[in-house]
Parts: C-alpha cells; structure tokens; sequence
C-alpha cells in the first residue's frame, strides 16, 4: 500500500479528501504518460478530470494528495483502486531497475501509477486514439461526452460524464464522425451495437487470461494487437500487456538494441524480457521516449 491513511475534510466549502503520505505518485506522470484522456492541468497546477461518473480535481501537497470533490467512501469505493494505491510501487520499480538500462526510465517517470478505468470507456477511446494525436483524441473524447453523457458540477462550470452503452447506442455513425473522431466512426458504432447487442460481453472479456483477453478483444472492430494491449493494461489489470507505438519501439531499440523487426516481434521480446511486469516497465520507457525525443 502506498498510503499511510485518510483525513476527509472541508476546503473552501469543497467536500475534500486527503490521503496522507503518499509514495510513487506524481501528477504529471501519472496524467500525461499516455493512459488517459479526460484529465486537464489548471493554472495552479493541479488536475481535473471526470471518471466513473464524478468530476474530481488532484493536488499535491508535499506528500500528501488531495482528491477534491469526493468524501471517504468514495475513496474507498471508487478512487484508491482507480489509482491503483494498494499497489507497492517502490517494490515494482527496485526490481524493474536491476534492470540498468532500465533504471533512467524508472527514475525519470518515478511517480508513475497505472490507472484503473472504466472498460468500455476506454474501449472507445484507444479505438479513437489509433494513428492520431492526444489533443484530438481528447476532443473527440470530450465531444461525445457533451453529446451523450451526463453532466456534473464542479467549481460552477459543467463536466460531462463518459456515455453509458445504451446511452451511445443510439448515436449514427455521421454523428460520431461530428464528433471528431474520423474514419473511426464506424468503428466505434459497430463496437457499441456489439455491447449493446451482447454480442461481445466486457465481464466476460477481462476474466480471460491475458493471453486470451489480447485475442478476444481483437474481434472488436478498429482494435489491433496496440489497442488491445492499451485496454487491457488501462482497465482490465492484465499487466504483461505491453503496447508497442513508435515511442515504445524506438526504447527498445534505444536501450536494448532491438532488433528494427514488426512492432510483433518488439511486443514479444518486451514480454519476454518483462515478463508480468510488462505492463509497468512498458509505461516508463514510453514516458522516458516521449518525453526526452527518443530517436534511434
């Protein structure tokens, strides 16, 4: 656990949680390594974002974090299995840094923590999120959201909700593609209707063991071998998924001479080297990539 305890309290009239102690967490790392898209830096340098339903903001004050908006049971219900805070990341970073090539990655995105969201959400979004850029992933996430979802209010200003399956099975594929979301329209039309129809059930598909879960959720269209490593490392605690993007190959030829082989074979050798922390190693190296201009 990676929390010493919890105080709920009142500030500025704002129902506020603060979990006391907290290791391995940084707002950046955690909000801008590529696993989300509904949360938004503010002018003082906290987070905003919307997930299960409720709007939050995030905070760091020394080492303690600050959930706004939310109350103990929430915490309890929804927000420290959301940032995934029973988890020992110091464990998890000593053993991946044995590995030396590694440890620069480890030490750079220290605060990184696997957020655990919602499946279907995140379904949609990675089918969103193929060959385009975060900013209009972000839009087209944000634009389905006021079309479909439901609102909620934080500090006077309107959020929206991530639509239900029933809620976006009403929605054409033109509509969608309003949205911003392109020649994926279709896509996420033919996925919805899928759910909707129980033609594919999201329960069922999680249960599967990794290996398993990578195939099934292939069937869904749009979905190829990255997307269906996205999802099940972002929302079905599959943590030997490995997502392979351009960043991630340009790591692994960066760091361990990887040989400039089918981003399959880089997936592989990433399994094959991390083995069930695949999923962790696989973050930190994409953060380090990206974020230092990785060329190869």
């Amino acid at each position: 656990m990676d929390f010493e305890y919890v105080e709920e309290t009142e500030i500025e009239s704002i129902p506020t949680v603060v979990v006391k102690n907290v290791d391995n967490f940084e707002l950046a790392h955690i909000f801008e390594c590529g696993q989300c898209f509904r949360w938004n830096k503010t002018e003082r340098g906290s987070y905003i974002g919307v997930a299960f339903g409720k709007v939050i903001e995030v905070e760091k004050n020394g080492d303690d974090v600050l959930i706004y908006n939310t109350n103990e049971k929430e915490f309890k219900d929804i927000w420290v299995e959301y940032f995934d805070l029973y988890r020992d990341y110091s464990e998890i970073k000593t053993i991946l840094k044995k590995d030396s090539l590694l440890e620069k990655s480890v030490i750079f995105g220290n605060g990184i923590r696997l957020l655990q969201q919602e499946p279907f959400e995140i379904i949609i979004s990675f089918i969103i999120s193929a060959n385009n850029r975060i900013p209009m992933i972000k839009r087209a996430i944000d634009n389905i959201s006021r079309e479909w979802g439901e609102t909620v209010e934080y500090k006077g200003k309107t959020y929206y909700t991530f639509p239900t399956i029933e809620k976006l099975k009403d929605a054409t594929e033109k509509e969608l593609e309003l949205c911003g979301t392109g020649f994926r329209a279709k896509y996420i039309a033919d996925t919805v209707n899928r759910l909707y129809n129980k033609e594919f059930d999201i329960d069922y598909i999680k249960e599967k063991n990794d290996d398993d879960c990578h195939k099934e959720l292939q069937n869904f269209m749009g979905v190829g071998p990255k997307v269906a490593d996205c999802i099940m490392l972002f929302s079905m605690g599959k943590y030997s998924a490995f997502p392979v993007d351009v960043w991630v190959k340009r790591a692994m030829q960066h760091f361990y001479l990887a040989p400039d082989l089918s981003l399959k074979k880089i997936r592989d050798f990433g399994r094959d080297k991390f083995g069930e922390l695949s999923g962790f190693a696989q973050q930190y190296l994409f953060y380090y990539a990206r974020e230092n201009n990785i060329l190869v």
